[in-house]
């Protein structure tokens, strides 16, 4: 038993180099982003099945039948792991042969319509067939790509999830909410139920103008006074502030307003998630978030 093992072993190693042959000969009917690694592996299974199931009295040399198996191996390891159904690789393979064919008559890359015309379809059914045959593609995150620089680059290195937001984006915009929601509740009266009325709960100018008992004009110029304001006192928080002492009533009181909202509230709470002060969670904060686009 041991010696039948040894023997099995030693031709094992004795036709490693035979994998390395069939995949180079399978592997160029395969996209590229098929894994030749995977396939040499598949590939080495085979010869391991093949070297457990040859028969010598059968007369057909080791290196035949164990081809067959190395290669039938391979591409029963490529469909499992395909999920494309057959239609959708014998339409690769039917555009890829005739752009091929093209380019050797024309002596260039065929363009849409010279494809389409020996294909015998229009050009729009060829933006389908292309559409569905691009969908079956499935690239690996560990798929190695490249560009003008020497890295070596994964897709995990250079793909980007666009609602995806770092976390340092997300802080700023946690402080940045912290500071508005301060501001606003640190406006003088009128001008906070301008901003609240208006940007919060919907209420139009002339809604307003009626509770107020003013104009529309002056509702208006009320919102404009909130807004700068407001654009100030957060401004503010991310400027060194000047060393001179305000001169004038004016400024004295815009001052006093920037060291209000600075002090409302410690840095460790403007940087945890925060609920609005009216009590309305998740979508309805989307005109707060306006605001703060409006003010930053």
């Amino acid at each position: 038993m041991a010696a039948n093992r040894a023997e099995l072993n030693a031709r094992i190693e004795a036709n490693l180099p035979l994998v390395k042959h069939v995949v180079f000969q399978v592997a160029v009917h395969f996209p590229r982003h098929v894994d030749r690694e995977e396939l040499a592996r598949a590939g080495a299974l085979g010869l391991v099945e093949a070297a457990r199931r040859y028969d010598e009295e059968r007369g057909v040399p080791f290196e035949r039948f164990a081809a067959q198996r190395i290669r039938g191996a391979i591409l029963d390891s490529v469909r499992a792991a395909d999920w494309a159904p057959r239609s959708v690789r014998l339409l690769a393979r039917r555009l890829e042969s005739t752009e091929q064919q093209l380019a050797s008559e024309l002596g260039r890359v065929p363009n849409v319509d010279e494809m389409a015309e020996a294909l015998g379809v229009s050009h729009d059914e060829l933006a389908r067939l292309r559409d569905r045959l691009f969908r079956s593609v499935v690239l690996a995150l560990d798929h190695e790509t490249s560009d003008d620089s020497d890295e070596d680059l994964t897709l995990v290195d250079v793909l980007r999830d666009q609602s995806a937001v770092e976390p340092s984006e997300e802080l700023e915009s946690r402080e940045l909410h912290t500071y508005l929601r301060d501001a606003v509740k640190l406006l003088p009266e009128r001008q906070r139920f301008v901003i609240v009325g208006y940007f919060l709960e919907g209420k139009t100018s002339q809604d307003l103008a009626r509770f107020l008992g003013v104009t529309e004009s002056r509702v208006s110029q009320l919102r404009s006074e909130a807004l700068r304001n407001l654009k100030l006192g957060i401004e503010a928080q991310y400027e060194a502030l000047p060393e001179e002492a305000p001169v004038g009533r004016v400024a004295k009181r815009q001052a006093a307003y920037v060291d209000q909202i600075g002090s409302a509230s410690e840095w460790k709470n403007r940087l945890s998630r925060w609920d609005d002060e009216y009590d309305v969670p998740d979508e309805p904060l989307l005109p707060v978030r306006r605001v703060a686009m409006i003010v930053s």
